[in-house]
């Protein structure tokens, strides 16, 4: 049976050969997950993943589009992990190797870097200090995004309103 279990900051999901982690707070709901594989990823369902709905080769390819590090993946066999190619953009080495439990890993620093969302948010990402409306954020090492469509009921930041007022570039 498929359980959801909780790491810090998130969930995971298994179908016995895989983990798919799932950070909602750095999930800017591009909507890649569920538009390209509903029967495993459906925002309208409770659990929202079904690890059963498809093939393990097929929720590997959808979560390797994840634009931000919201879903991650691992094989459940260790060995497995050890040689994993650059091209599994989402694959826990490369997006969250605090998971594989090496904890020695010193994060390298790259410079903050901003991503337009077609039809949605401003995703920035890295290590950065925002100051907005007399606050300031510390955001170190991680993905905030923000709101452009002006809906949103946590601003700055995205809420996913942007799908509901089906805000676009246009």
């Amino acid at each position: 049976m498929d359980k959801a279990g909780s790491f810090s900051g998130g969930r995971r999901y298994t179908n016995g050969e895989i983990t798919v982690y799932w950070k909602p707070d750095a999930c800017v709901h591009a909507s890649h997950c569920y538009r390209e594989l509903i029967d495993v990823f459906d925002p309208g369902r409770r659990p929202w993943v079904d690890m059963y709905g498809a093939s393990t080769g097929q929720i590997i390819e959808t979560v390797n589009m994840c634009p931000t590090e919201a879903l991650a993946w691992k094989w459940n066999e260790e060995e497995k992990n050890k040689t994993i190619d650059a091209d599994q953009t989402n694959h826990i080495n490369f997006r969250r190797p605090e998971l594989m439990g090496s904890g020695d890993d010193t994060p390298e620093e790259k410079p903050a870097t901003v991503k337009v969302m077609p039809d949605g948010p401003l995703v920035i990402s890295g290590s950065f200090t925002m100051h907005y409306s007399g606050n300031k954020k510390e955001v170190n090492d991680s993905i905030i995004s923000l709101c452009r469509c002006g809906s949103s009921n946590h601003m700055p930041f995205c809420d996913g309103a942007h799908r509901k007022v089906e805000f676009n570039d246009k």
